[in-house]
């Protein structure tokens, strides 16, 4: 069966964004060593999934940048974007998942030969966490405390305990923090 894997960056509190969002806070510049790390773990990923929020951003962003680093992966892998309200997508190389979270997430991780990647926002990556899918946690902490704003763990029912894999300094300062969840 493959994994599911979560890439996301948080605020050092532990925020996915402002209260509203707000991304301003983010380290948007990479440096080399935290790029070979994406392109590392993203290399057996033969499925993306997203919450339908971000992906109305995302997908058409590298979309639109197909010589950035990093898009041709991202264009070129399958994509499954979670909506209730889509009923098609208008997006290349997607399809549209509406039913149950986890009888979705466990069909795509039985289907799949490679990793899966999550990505999205605080709402999609809170169920996903919520209901114990994830089985690995790839936390690119940013310099940054922000004070209030979307939680990563904010649908946590109960505590949610993790092992420490691997942390590590990038150049750019940004820390990652690589956990397995111990269920």
């Amino acid at each position: 069966m493959s994994k599911l894997k979560l890439q996301v960056q948080i605020s050092i509190d532990g925020f996915m964004g402002g209260p509203n969002g707000e991304l301003d806070w983010m380290n948007m510049d990479w440096s080399d060593d935290i790029k070979e790390y994406v392109t590392a773990l993203t290399e057996p990923v033969e499925c993306m999934v997203l919450g339908r929020k971000l992906a109305e951003g995302f997908i058409p962003y590298w979309s639109s940048q197909p010589t950035e680093e990093g898009a041709e992966k991202i264009n070129n892998t399958h994509k499954v974007v979670f909506s209730k309200t889509l009923e098609k997508s208008p997006w290349d190389k997607t399809t549209i998942a509406s039913g149950d979270l986890v009888e979705e997430i466990n069909k795509l991780k039985a289907e799949a030969e490679g990793d899966l990647i999550a990505y999205g926002g605080s709402e999609f990556v809170s169920s996903l966490i919520q209901e114990n899918l994830i089985d690995e946690y790839h936390l690119f902490i940013n310099p940054a405390a922000i004070g209030k704003g979307l939680p990563l763990f904010g649908k946590l029912g109960a505590n949610a305990q993790l092992k420490l894999i691997e942390n590590k300094q990038f150049e750019c300062g940004i820390i990652l923090a690589h956990y397995l969840p111990l269920v």
